[in-house]
Parts: structure tokens; C-alpha cells; sequence
């Protein structure tokens, strides 16, 4: 044997678990399927860790936000996405967003380079029978591989989709109509391209997204459910027509230079890459077929003459039962030698599958040198997390859950709200200086 841990998948969670590994000592061999003539219907490269979304590290504050918290407590363990993350950061306000291209060329070379990892561009198709392992195959997990896990679980994979949003090209944004502004000029104040509608356009944009023209589901993705967080655009509108302009089109906190007054809606377009030629439209994921894509974005003020460098698309999520499945270190207990990482499990977000593979790496890494690590405190970011995955969620409805405070346990006593997420966040810190000093 050449390697002392199998790690099937290379997306962030597989990444960040080998990456901890290889730092820890042990010889990892990592298998990604992308490189070997297959690929999935999300991604478009064979890199590593290839993100589909600019902002997918979301809010950067530690102080007052759960995400923002699980990013510290990543880059204290030494996380190679966060690391890279910072490297290839652009402008956001208060968020982290990253060149999506940079980043993932960081972290391919980084663990290529790594003497400890051996990269191997396979698909595989079963669970391994021995050795220590962990799938961090991701929402899309092959249907080979997808069924030795059912058959290694006893139960049905749980599946929902998982939407794309348009990028549009800078130098096709029409800057006479649109204006640069975060709301409430948070941030550098310059953050986001705005788009103006008025009542008229907006009731008429409603309603074209509605009447618009739709991706037909396979058979198997008939009756699966959203995820709240990549809601379509226009399954949204089907909910009321003001839906969206208290959602993702909210003019609230904007001000428009020609009238010095809020939109009655907005649309916002967010920079993607690091050179800000490539903007995404926050909050537009989409399954309207591509060519109506096109022609109705097209009717945004400012976008009348817009270039697409990618359009939204829609995509399944499968994930597995894992508070029923798996124990408080990530193993699967009907084969504890199997550990799984990642989205798989259930969580929801690039960051958060990033500190699932990040754990799954350090409890593998102290089982191979015969030591007992105990799952970091539930008063952290990481551990409210993990504790969620692996018991603390109901299995019978459990649903894909990004990192909120709502995870964590309660604060003692009365507080005000506005106090709250401050002393969430301290007290997280506590815990984990006490989890690494121990």
C-alpha cells in the first residue's frame, strides 16, 4: 500500500480533509473523477476545489456572524481553503469573495506540490472494502458510488436542487442607467452594480418570470425539494408578487444618483473575479431554459445589451441521513473504517463542506496514530456544526443546513438581541482555545 488514507473526491471538503492529512503526516491518496473523462453537470474545469459562485465563502465577520466565526476558527487549524481564499480575495464589502479561477489553481497546485498527497484522476464506483477512508464525493456523487453507499447505509440517498446564477460581462453594463453602491454603503460603500426598476417594470418582470419558459425535470427529480438558500429566482416570484422586492431585489439601503431616492426594486450584480471583468447577479439562480434567460434579463435596466459569460442553470444535491448514519467523529457506523465529508453529509455551503472535511482530516489523522480527538466544543462554529450533522438534527426531516446561530446552544439568561451574536461569538472563542490547548 502506498498511502495510509483513501480520500475519494476533490472538491473543498476532499481538499481541506487531504490537505490536513498530508500536513499531519500521513500519506493520502486522492481520487477525482473530474480529469478522467468525466464530469458533472456543475462544474467546467478539472481543478480542485473549483467553486461556481464568487461569494460562496459568504460573510467574513467573526464578530457578529456565524459564518464568519466558522472562517476564524478554520484559518486557526490551518485551512488551506481559507488560505487560499484570503490569497485570491476581491472586493466585497463585509463578504468574502474570492477569483473563483485563482483560488481553485492555488489549491490544486498546493496539494499537488505536497509530498504526503498523491493525486489520481479516477472515478470510483464502490466503497472501499478496507483502509481507512472518506468520501467527500459532493452533491453530485456518481450514481455507481451513489449506490454502494445506499447499499452500505440501508436507507435512500435525500436529494434537493441546487441552482446557478448568471455572470454577465463588466464592459456590457449599461453604467448610464446603473451605479455602484453597497447597501447602506457598508463595506467601501462601491461594492455592487445596481440596476434600477420602477413599479411598472418590476410587476412586469415579476410576471415574466413566471410565465417564462422552464427546464423540464428528469423523471427522478420530479417532487425534490429546494433548498431555501439557492431558491429559484422564479419559483420565488410564484410565491407573491412582492416576494422578491423584499428578497434578493430589495431597494431598500440604495440610492439612485438620478433621483437621489430608493428603487422601488433593484437588481444587484456582484464581482466574480479578481480582474472585475466577470459580475454575477445576486440572487438569480435560475432553471428557466437558457435562451429565456437571455431575453428577459435582458429587460433590466442596464442590461439591455448584456453579455453572458455563463447563465443559471439547476442541478441535483444528494446527501446522506447522517445523524442517523454516522457517529460523532464522521464514521459511518455500519463501516467504521468509512468516514464522509463534505455536502454529502448534509451541510449546505463551500465553507461549511470545508470544515466537515476539515474535521473528517483530523479525526482520521489522530485514529491513524492510535490517539482519541474529541469533536470541538458545541460552543463553536465547528462544533455546532458537526454536532447538527452527526445527532442533534431529527434524521426523520432532516435538511441541508449552513452554519447559524441557531445550531449553537442558547446563552444563559436574558440578553438583548443586539448583544447576542457578540457573545455567541466570544464565547466561541473561549471554547476553542480550551479544545486546541487540550
Amino acid at each position: 500500500m502506498t498511502h495510509d488514507i483513501h480520500i475519494i473526491g476533490g472538491g473543498l471538503a476532499g481538499s481541506e480533509a487531504a490537505w490536513q492529512l498530508a500536513e499531519a503526516g500521513v500519506r493520502v491518496k486522492l481520487s477525482e473523477m473530474r480529469g478522467s473523462g468525466d464530469m458533472t453537470p456543475a462544474h467546467h474545469t478539472d481543478s480542485l476545489a473549483e467553486l461556481v459562485c464568487s461569494n460562496s465563502f459568504r460573510s467574513d465577520d467573526a464578530e457578529n456572524n456565524a459564518v464568519g466565526l466558522l472562517h476564524a476558527e478554520m484559518r486557526a487549524l490551518g485551512s488551506i481553503i481559507m488560505s487560499e481564499g484570503d490569497r485570491h480575495k476581491v472586493p466585497a464589502g463585509s463578504a468574502l469573495a474570492v477569483d473563483r479561477d485563482g483560488f481553485s489553481a492555488g489549491v490544486t497546485a498546493r496539494l499537488t506540490a505536497h509530498p504526503n498527497i498523491t493525486i489520481v484522476r479516477e472515478r470510483v464506483d464502490t466503497l472501499p472494502d478496507d483502509g481507512l477512508a472518506i468520501i467527500a464525493t459532493g452533491p453530485l456523487t456518481a450514481p455507481g458510488l451513489a449506490t454502494s453507499i445506499g447499499a452500505a447505509t440501508g436507507s435512500d440517498a435525500l436529494a434537493f436542487f441546487d441552482a446557478i446564477a448568471p455572470i454577465v460581462y463588466r464592459d456590457s453594463i449599461d453604467m448610464e442607467t446603473a451605479w455602484f453602491q453597497s447597501r447602506w454603503n457598508k463595506g467601501d460603500g462601491k461594492d455592487y452594480i445596481n440596476c434600477p426598476l420602477d413599479k411598472d417594470q418590476y410587476h412586469a418582470f415579476v410576471q415574466a418570470l413566471i410565465d417564462g419558459e422552464k427546464t423540464e425535470f428528469r423523471e427522478w427529480e420530479k417532487d425534490t425539494p429546494y433548498f431555501e438558500g439557492c431558491m429559484p429566482i422564479e419559483v420565488m416570484a410564484e410565491r407573491g408578487p412582492e416576494t422578491l422586492r423584499f428578497g434578493p431585489m430589495k431597494g431598500v439601503g440604495l440610492d439612485d444618483p438620478r433621483t437621489g431616492r430608493w428603487p422601488y426594486a433593484v437588481v444587484q450584480l456582484r464581482q466574480d473575479n479578481a480582474t472585475g471583468t466577470l459580475w454575477n447577479i445576486v440572487g438569480f439562480q435560475t432553471k428557466l431554459k437558457h435562451a429565456e434567460q437571455v431575453r428577459l434579463f435582458r429587460t433590466i435596466p442596464g442590461l439591455e445589451n448584456a453579455e453572458f459569460a455563463r447563465l443559471g442553470g439547476l442541478h441535483r444535491n444528494t446527501f446522506i441521513r447522517s445523524p442517523e448514519l454516522l457517529d460523532p467523529t464522521l464514521r459511518l457506523k455500519a463501516r467504521p473504517n468509512i468516514r464522509f465529508a463534505g455536502q454529502i453529509t448534509g451541510c449546505e455551503g463551500y465553507v461549511e463542506s470545508a470544515a466537515v472535511g476539515l474535521l473528517a482530516g483530523r479525526f482520521a489523522a489522530a485514529e491513524l496514530r492510535g490517539d482519541t480527538l474529541q469533536p470541538p466544543p458545541v460552543e463553536t462554529a465547528l462544533g455546532a456544526l458537526l454536532n447538527h450533522i452527526t445527532g442533534a438534527a431529527e434524521a426523520e426531516t432532516y435538511q441541508p443546513m449552513n452554519v447559524n446561530f441557531g445550531l449553537f446552544p442558547p446563552i444563559a439568561g436574558r440578553t438583548k438581541k443586539a448583544d447576542r451574536k457578540k457573545m455567541y461569538t466570544d464565547r466561541a472563542r473561549t471554547a476553542l482555545a480550551g479544545w486546541l490547548a487540550a
